[in-house]
């Protein structure tokens, strides 16, 4: 898959994303945040209009399209990506992780790992920015801020794979 970006001086900026043979899904993203999304089956074929959508809602649309809410395959985590090696993750904590009943201080994540923890989701419930006194739990589920490389240790460490 191939994701063309080009600027629209005064509008913002167009994606075009190759589909399937000469099919292109093209995004526009305007300066005020609204997204029209269009699709276009050839090169030469104009563009038809398939909706627009308003920055929140695409934001959610966006949200809900990357996995946070539901993931059709079973995994233990979900991640975004916001630069080439910089990723929000979102890591259950297994039962037999060694980070159960270590606060998030004690757990020295971001010294041992290089992830921040930026919130707990535990249960129905968010704690944001967790102090670093909280206590983790098995079944918590860790939303940490850091490289590639840092999430797939927190990875091991949240499955029980590796000690923390």
């Amino acid at each position: 898959m191939t994701v063309y970006e080009s600027d629209l001086p005064g509008v913002g900026k167009k994606f075009e994303v190759e589909l399937d043979g000469d099919t292109r899904l093209v995004i526009v993203i305007h300066n005020t945040g609204k997204r029209e999304l269009f699709l276009r089956e050839s090169e030469d074929a104009d563009a038809e209009k398939l909706f627009t959508l308003s920055d929140r809602l695409a934001r959610q649309v966006g949200t809900i399209m990357e996995g946070a809410y539901f993931q059709p395959i079973r995994t233990e985590s979900i991640e975004t990506v916001l630069s080439d090696d910089t990723l929000i993750e979102w890591a259950k904590v297994m039962g037999d992780s060694p980070l159960v009943g270590q606060t998030l201080a004690e757990s020295r994540l971001r010294q041992n790992l290089g992830v921040s923890v930026v919130a707990v989701q535990r249960g129905g419930e968010t704690i944001e920015n967790p102090g670093a006194d909280t206590t983790i739990r098995a079944d918590d589920t860790l939303v940490v801020l850091g490289s590639r490389e840092a999430c797939r240790r927190l990875d091991d460490v949240v499955t029980g794979d590796v000690d923390g």
